[in-house]
């Protein structure tokens, strides 16, 4: 019986790659650009060729229990694997744009073995040590950043499930910090919790008009 080979980069052309057989390729990815809450987290993925993961793509495109079966699997199969986060402060501090950079850094940084070249999902690179390519969709066309997608993803959930245990007013557990209307709605109810960011907008704007709502009781003009 001939045994399936797992094509490493679906979508992705032979021709033109950045990389070749001899490279050590890792797949970069991040989760929880968008949110109002929580930190910002980044995975990098060095896929073992002859240890092939079935099912791997865009974690946004796979339900939470596949994930959750994916990611396991990852972790045990994979040649290397790291995951890292920005914190709220420190997206306030630098911008998310900039933790998000950050947060891939520390993950490539962060693996047990270096790669020779690193496939960052998107179109912009981290500064690496190493060489870079941006690749729009790329967590749909090379595997690595697939299973990076889907490490990212399942860390951040993880990391909102345990805040929601912190913070359960706002239903961490339920939007994972996106700014749904229940999210926003308990947001307008409590206020913003230390968890949020005070940098976007709509949380931004809700401690203006705290602020100014404070200042207007003490008789002060704005």
């Amino acid at each position: 019986m001939t045994k399936t080979r797992i094509n490493l980069y679906p979508g992705l052309p032979t021709r033109g790659r950045p990389f070749t057989a001899l490279d050590i390729v890792c797949g970069v990815d991040e989760a929880g650009r968008g949110p109002l809450a929580g930190p910002v987290f980044a995975a990098a993925v060095i896929l073992d060729p002859r240890r092939p993961i079935d099912g791997l793509r865009d974690s946004k495109k796979l339900t939470a229990a596949r994930r959750d079966e994916l990611a396991p699997l990852i972790r045990a199969q994979a040649l290397a694997w790291a995951v890292a986060e920005c914190s709220c402060e420190e997206i306030d501090r630098i911008n998310i744009l900039q933790a998000t950079m950050l947060a891939m850094r520390r993950a490539v940084e962060a693996l047990q073995h270096a790669p020779t070249i690193a496939l960052i999902d998107g179109n912009r690179c981290p500064e690496l040590t190493v060489r870079a390519h941006a690749i729009v969709k790329g967590d749909d066309k090379v595997n690595a950043i697939s299973a990076a997608s889907i490490l990212a993803k399942t860390a951040r959930d993880a990391a909102l499930v345990r805040l929601h245990e912190q913070y359960p007013q706002y239903g961490f557990d339920q939007h994972k910090g996106y700014g749904t209307a229940l999210h926003l709605e308990r947001l307008g109810a409590h206020g913003p919790s230390p968890a949020h960011r005070r940098s976007f907008a709509p949380v931004r704007g809700m401690l203006q008009t705290d602020l100014f709502g404070v200042m207007a009781g003490n008789g002060v003009s704005a």
